[in-house]
């Protein structure tokens, strides 16, 4: 009977060690990048006595990079989810443009300043080994697949070359500008626009502009 009476207690502390371990990881990966982390100061700044509880946790650091992703995008997914149901067949660039960035941005204010989940992002990006994880993790989501398949008919126009030069412009654009916007709001610096769903307002429009400027070729 006492064996079955602690299971669930064990559960729940190794469920607190999991999250602890989660948000520890998060803020260090986003301050200092994750190659400069080691699983020690991870443990450390959880709080945990044991060094290798990262590893048993969690296993590998790429196995803890997308944890921390499925933590936040599951919560981003059913935002968009939500979006998506209501543009319906939309056949508007800015429409399929909004559930690319606003169900990001509506995440971030609903967690709460100090956030670090799109400095994570950032430095995962620029990390050749660990990007892969990001963007499988976000592309496979129905929510997505389906938010390129409506940017892919609005676009179908533009040449081939010139869609996938202006999809890697959008990641830059969405991804960097949302951490610098993040990174400003730590540390208390001025923002240009007053609030996250503004911050998205802007950023939506210069996607918007982005897609839509003309093509130049050389003659």
């Amino acid at each position: 009977m006492n064996k079955v009476d602690d299971n669930p207690s064990r559960a729940e502390r190794a469920h607190a060690t999991r999250e602890l371990i989660l948000t520890a990881a998060e803020r260090l990966f986003a301050e200092h990048g994750v190659l400069a982390v080691s699983n020690r100061q991870v443990s450390e700044a959880a709080g945990q006595g044991n060094n290798t509880a990262v590893g048993y946790h969690f296993g590998t650091k790429a196995d803890l990079v997308r944890a921390i992703a499925r933590k936040h995008l599951a919560q981003i997914e059913e935002r968009r989810q939500q979006m998506l149901a209501e543009i319906g067949d939309s056949t508007e660039l800015r429409d399929w443009l909004s559930c690319l960035v606003r169900p990001v941005t509506d995440h971030l204010t609903e967690v709460g300043s100090p956030t670090w989940f799109a400095r994570f992002g950032a430095q995962v990006m620029t990390d050749p080994t660990l990007q892969p994880i990001i963007v499988e993790e976000t592309q496979s989501s129905p929510s997505m697949v389906r938010v390129l398949a409506g940017l892919d008919l609005c676009l179908r126009h533009l040449p081939d070359d010139v869609r996938a030069e202006r999809f890697d412009m959008s990641r830059q654009l969405l991804v960097h500008m949302i951490a610098e916007r993040e990174r400003a709001l730590a540390e208390g610096t001025p923002t240009p626009r007053a609030s996250w769903h503004d911050a998205a307002t802007g950023l939506v429009d210069a996607l918007v502009g982005l897609w839509l400027a003309p093509i130049t070729t050389d003659s």
